[in-house]
This record gives structure tokens, C-alpha cells and sequence, in this order.
């Protein structure tokens, strides 16, 4: 993460600038009251549980519902950047859970 920012107004939202090296991602997570990601360059992808992974381009505003169990980062050929922002419940902002298996990241890669 390259900067971190915070609303003035307590637990309003949180965020930051996030970027990832070609081929790189997050471990399976959840956030209690959803997550925006906004694409800012490269390319990347996304795949919420049960869902087909999906790619976002620069531009591409993605909203990410309440504890939706995901996972997102770069393509195996791009770095990507991403402006991601989250309204904290409790405090937290997010639930990190297990690495993104290797089978699902052949199947990525593929």
C-alpha cells in the first residue's frame, strides 16, 4: 500500500492506494460492510466465492457487497493499482483469510 487515507468523520470509510506486482493477489478476505475498488492502471482480476474470476481494467469501478468472500490482485503479464475503500464496522475493515490454493491459480494463469 502506498497511502492510506480516513474520512474526518469517525467510521464513515477508510482506504488506500494498493498496488501489486505482475502475477500477484490477495488471500481469500471479506469486509463487514462491502469494499469499492477503483482500477487505476494495469490489469487485474477478481473472483468473488462461486464466481467466475473476471478481469478490470483501468476505469472500472467494482463494488464488492458485504461479506463477500474474495480475492483480487494482478494478471500474470500486468502490475496493477487499485484505490480500494471500505466502511469500518467495530473498527475492522476486513476478515483476511487462507492464500488463494494453487489450483485455483493454475487455472488463473491458464
Amino acid at each position: 500500500m502506498t497511502s492510506r487515507f480516513t474520512s474526518p468523520v469517525a467510521s464513515h470509510y477508510s482506504g488506500a492506494m494498493v498496488e501489486f506486482e505482475p502475477n500477484a493477489r490477495t488471500a481469500w478476505h471479506t469486509h463487514p460492510n462491502g469494499q469499492t475498488l477503483i482500477i487505476i492502471s494495469g490489469k487485474g482480476l477478481i473472483q468473488t466465492e462461486g464466481a467466475d474470476v473476471k478481469q478490470m481494467l483501468p476505469g472500472n469501478v467494482i463494488t464488492i457487497p458485504p461479506n463477500a468472500r474474495h480475492w483480487h490482485g494482478s494478471t500474470p503479464d500486468s502490475s496493477m493499482s487499485h484505490i480500494a475503500i471500505s466502511t469500518p464496522e467495530n473498527g475492522e475493515t476486513v476478515s483476511w483469510m487462507e492464500l488463494v490454493s494453487s489450483e485455483q491459480s493454475e487455472s488463473i494463469n491458464q
